[in-house]
Protein backbone atom coordinates (compact mmCIF):
# COMPACT_ATOMS: atom_id res chain seq x y z
CA UNK A 1 0.00 0.00 0.00
CA UNK A 2 1.78 3.47 -0.75
CA UNK A 3 1.39 6.48 1.63
CA UNK A 4 -1.43 8.86 1.57
CA UNK A 5 0.57 11.83 0.82
CA UNK A 6 4.44 11.93 0.32
CA UNK A 7 6.85 11.05 3.00
CA UNK A 8 4.27 10.19 4.97
CA UNK A 9 4.02 6.44 6.22
CA UNK A 10 0.96 4.51 6.71
CA UNK A 11 -0.01 3.47 10.01
CA UNK A 12 -0.54 0.46 11.02
CA UNK A 13 -4.03 -1.23 11.01
CA UNK A 14 -5.86 -2.49 14.13
CA UNK A 15 -5.83 -5.97 14.25
CA UNK A 16 -8.74 -8.44 14.71
CA UNK A 17 -9.46 -11.42 17.82
CA UNK A 18 -12.53 -13.78 16.84
CA UNK A 19 -14.81 -13.71 19.93
CA UNK A 20 -17.59 -15.99 18.97
CA UNK A 21 -20.32 -16.96 15.88
CA UNK A 22 -23.74 -16.15 16.60
CA UNK A 23 -26.43 -18.43 14.83
CA UNK A 24 -29.56 -16.41 14.87
CA UNK A 25 -32.39 -18.18 13.74
CA UNK A 26 -35.14 -15.96 12.38
CA UNK A 27 -39.15 -15.41 11.75
CA UNK A 28 -41.14 -14.44 8.93
CA UNK A 29 -40.81 -10.80 8.20
CA UNK A 30 -43.38 -8.10 9.33
CA UNK A 31 -43.49 -5.63 6.30
CA UNK A 32 -44.06 -2.53 7.26
CA UNK A 33 -43.86 -0.99 3.58
CA UNK A 34 -42.53 2.08 1.97
CA UNK A 35 -42.07 4.81 3.96
CA UNK A 36 -40.28 8.07 3.82
CA UNK A 37 -37.01 6.74 4.04
CA UNK A 38 -37.74 3.22 2.33
CA UNK A 39 -39.08 0.47 2.63
CA UNK A 40 -39.42 -1.05 6.74
CA UNK A 41 -39.08 -4.71 7.49
CA UNK A 42 -39.39 -6.24 10.83
CA UNK A 43 -37.79 -9.60 10.88
CA UNK A 44 -38.07 -11.38 14.58
CA UNK A 45 -35.75 -12.88 16.35
CA UNK A 46 -36.81 -16.57 17.64
CA UNK A 47 -33.60 -18.03 19.36
CA UNK A 48 -29.87 -19.27 17.99
CA UNK A 49 -27.07 -20.47 19.31
CA UNK A 50 -23.06 -18.51 20.71
CA UNK A 51 -20.00 -20.73 20.41
CA UNK A 52 -16.29 -19.26 20.33
CA UNK A 53 -13.54 -19.26 22.11
CA UNK A 54 -14.19 -16.85 24.40
CA UNK A 55 -18.10 -16.65 24.68
CA UNK A 56 -20.74 -19.41 24.32
CA UNK A 57 -24.59 -19.75 25.19
CA UNK A 58 -27.86 -18.66 23.50
CA UNK A 59 -29.44 -16.19 22.01
CA UNK A 60 -32.82 -15.36 23.78
CA UNK A 61 -35.53 -15.40 21.72
CA UNK A 62 -37.68 -11.51 21.17
CA UNK A 63 -35.00 -9.32 19.69
CA UNK A 64 -35.82 -8.09 16.56
CA UNK A 65 -34.02 -6.75 12.96
CA UNK A 66 -35.43 -3.39 12.11
CA UNK A 67 -34.53 -3.41 8.25
CA UNK A 68 -34.67 -0.62 6.09
CA UNK A 69 -34.80 -1.49 2.52
CA UNK A 70 -32.40 1.69 0.72
CA UNK A 71 -32.78 0.84 -2.73
CA UNK A 72 -32.77 -2.30 -4.94
CA UNK A 73 -29.34 -3.56 -4.13
CA UNK A 74 -28.97 -1.96 0.08
CA UNK A 75 -30.22 -3.24 2.95
CA UNK A 76 -29.46 -1.28 6.18
CA UNK A 77 -30.03 -3.72 9.34
CA UNK A 78 -30.65 -2.80 13.05
CA UNK A 79 -30.71 -5.72 15.10
CA UNK A 80 -31.57 -6.08 18.68
CA UNK A 81 -31.37 -8.45 21.05
CA UNK A 82 -29.91 -10.87 24.21
CA UNK A 83 -27.87 -13.44 24.29
CA UNK A 84 -27.64 -15.77 27.06
CA UNK A 85 -23.68 -17.30 28.30
CA UNK A 86 -23.24 -20.47 29.65
CA UNK A 87 -23.43 -19.17 33.99
CA UNK A 88 -26.68 -17.49 32.78
CA UNK A 89 -25.26 -14.11 32.16
CA UNK A 90 -26.99 -11.90 29.97
CA UNK A 91 -25.60 -9.40 26.87
CA UNK A 92 -27.64 -6.66 25.07
CA UNK A 93 -26.84 -6.85 21.40
CA UNK A 94 -27.03 -4.33 19.33
CA UNK A 95 -26.12 -4.61 15.93
CA UNK A 96 -25.96 -1.94 12.81
CA UNK A 97 -25.17 -3.37 9.40
CA UNK A 98 -25.22 -3.09 5.79
CA UNK A 99 -25.83 -5.73 3.09
CA UNK A 100 -25.36 -5.21 -0.48
CA UNK A 101 -25.90 -7.31 -3.55
CA UNK A 102 -27.15 -7.38 -7.04
CA UNK A 103 -30.87 -6.76 -7.36
CA UNK A 104 -31.68 -9.64 -7.83
CA UNK A 105 -29.56 -11.70 -5.24
CA UNK A 106 -31.13 -9.07 -2.70
CA UNK A 107 -34.84 -9.45 -4.37
CA UNK A 108 -33.83 -13.49 -3.47
CA UNK A 109 -32.67 -12.94 0.13
CA UNK A 110 -36.08 -10.59 0.75
CA UNK A 111 -38.12 -13.67 -0.61
CA UNK A 112 -36.79 -15.92 1.85
CA UNK A 113 -34.95 -17.86 -0.69
CA UNK A 114 -30.75 -19.20 -0.61
CA UNK A 115 -28.14 -17.46 -2.07
CA UNK A 116 -24.35 -18.13 -2.06
CA UNK A 117 -23.02 -15.98 0.87
CA UNK A 118 -19.87 -14.58 -1.16
CA UNK A 119 -21.96 -12.44 -3.62
CA UNK A 120 -23.47 -10.66 -0.41
CA UNK A 121 -21.55 -7.73 0.94
CA UNK A 122 -22.35 -7.92 4.69
CA UNK A 123 -20.79 -6.56 7.46
CA UNK A 124 -21.75 -5.34 10.67
CA UNK A 125 -20.68 -3.09 13.84
CA UNK A 126 -21.96 -5.16 17.13
CA UNK A 127 -22.28 -3.48 20.53
CA UNK A 128 -21.88 -5.53 23.58
CA UNK A 129 -23.11 -4.63 26.56
CA UNK A 130 -22.78 -6.32 30.20
CA UNK A 131 -24.06 -5.62 33.52
CA UNK A 132 -22.21 -8.00 35.37
CA UNK A 133 -18.36 -8.29 36.42
CA UNK A 134 -17.38 -10.92 34.61
CA UNK A 135 -18.61 -9.51 31.26
CA UNK A 136 -17.86 -5.88 31.79
CA UNK A 137 -14.43 -6.11 29.57
CA UNK A 138 -17.04 -6.04 26.22
CA UNK A 139 -18.09 -2.95 27.35
CA UNK A 140 -14.70 -1.62 26.60
CA UNK A 141 -13.98 -3.00 23.40
CA UNK A 142 -15.27 -2.20 19.90
CA UNK A 143 -16.41 -5.04 17.29
CA UNK A 144 -16.99 -5.70 13.74
CA UNK A 145 -18.29 -8.61 12.23
CA UNK A 146 -19.23 -10.22 9.06
CA UNK A 147 -22.88 -12.19 8.03
CA UNK A 148 -24.79 -14.53 5.78
CA UNK A 149 -28.25 -14.31 5.51
CA UNK A 150 -29.87 -17.94 5.02
CA UNK A 151 -33.43 -18.61 4.62
CA UNK A 152 -34.34 -19.20 8.79
CA UNK A 153 -31.01 -18.01 10.07
CA UNK A 154 -28.58 -15.58 10.02
CA UNK A 155 -25.06 -16.18 10.68
CA UNK A 156 -22.81 -13.20 12.16
CA UNK A 157 -18.64 -13.80 13.12
CA UNK A 158 -18.21 -11.35 15.78
CA UNK A 159 -14.48 -9.89 15.93
CA UNK A 160 -12.80 -7.79 18.51
CA UNK A 161 -10.54 -4.76 17.26
CA UNK A 162 -7.28 -5.23 19.52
Amino acid sequence: MTAPFPGAETPEAPGLTFLAELSVTVGEPIDVGQTPEGHRRVIPITGGTVSGPALNGRVIPGGADYQLLRSATLTELDARYVLETLDGRRIYVHNSALRHGSVDDIARLNRGEAVDAGSIYFRCWPRLAAACPEWDWLNTRLAVGTGERHPDHVVIRIFLLD
